[in-house]
């Protein structure tokens, strides 16, 4: 079911099936890295040496972190093509893209934390804060990516840059993780889990008092049909322009 569409049962789609398995994909991979490489750099912890023990020692941990290094690439990669997708076939506005009303929701959350305002300010499809940790989680790919790069072909890196690139790539890619991990466990976890808990991302849908409360932006483009689903033959066509610009892409 496409996002914005609401169910027999009066809930909001909020995230499609194929978004909600990127995100599993995603989160998982991040969890493995995560571990796989904090205990590289920690490794003479106590809790980093149970850990690489347990893994079969530090040239297993290190396959591991590739492969999931890997896998958060393909799903990287994945997500560049489904927003490319939604832009282009669904014609779907460009949703993560700040702009000045996120700038004014920024200014009316601090009146409302302070006391200066009543309600917090109404929101679109994704807040001000969701922007923040989506444009930060990229920046953060990218610099892992290189940097991951630079270390995993350390002869090959060497051969085209000065030598002085890898220990600098390392330093850059550890500080990277651990702020990457911070940031999930302050950042997210607080907004996601406690804050209030959002469920959607596991089950697709919000309710329309979810809605109302967190997202009465969009909430109202969708009761105003703003962006209705193209056509069957239309879809169709604006694939055949889809599918060679993400490919060249």
């Amino acid at each position: 079911m496409i996002a914005g569409m609401i169910t027999e049962k009066g809930l909001i789609q909020r995230f499609s099936w194929s978004s909600r398995m990127e995100h599993w994909v995603q989160m998982l991979s991040f969890v493995a890295l995560a571990i796989t490489g904090l205990v590289q750099r920690y490794d003479g912890a106590w809790i980093s040496e149970k850990l690489i023990s347990g893994m079969s020692g530090i040239e297993v941990v290190r396959d591991i972190h590739r492969v999931f290094a890997t896998a958060m690439m393909v799903a990287v990669v994945y997500h560049f093509g489904a927003a490319l997708y939604r832009k282009i076939v669904l014609d779907r506005p460009r949703v993560m893209v700040p702009s000045k009303a996120d700038a004014r929701a920024v200014s009316g959350s601090v009146k409302y934390l302070i006391g200066r305002a009543d309600a917090p300010p109404p929101q679109g499809r994704f807040t001000w804060e969701e922007k923040v940790e989506y444009w930060a989680f990229v920046w953060g790919t990218v610099v892992m990516v290189i940097s991951g790069f630079l270390l995993w072909n350390p002869i090959a890196t060497t051969n085209i840059f000065p030598g002085e690139w890898v220990p600098t790539a390392k330093v850059i890619h550890s500080g990277e993780a651990t702020l990457a991990v911070l940031a999930i466990i302050v950042w997210h976890i607080y907004h996601v889990h406690i804050a209030h808990f959002n469920k959607s991302m596991f089950t697709g849908q919000m309710t329309r008092h979810e809605m109302e409360e967190f997202h009465p932006l969009e909430l109202a483009s969708i009761d105003a049909n703003e962006y209705p689903t193209p056509p069957l033959e239309e879809r169709r066509r604006r694939m055949r322009r889809f599918v060679p610009v993400y490919s060249f892409m």
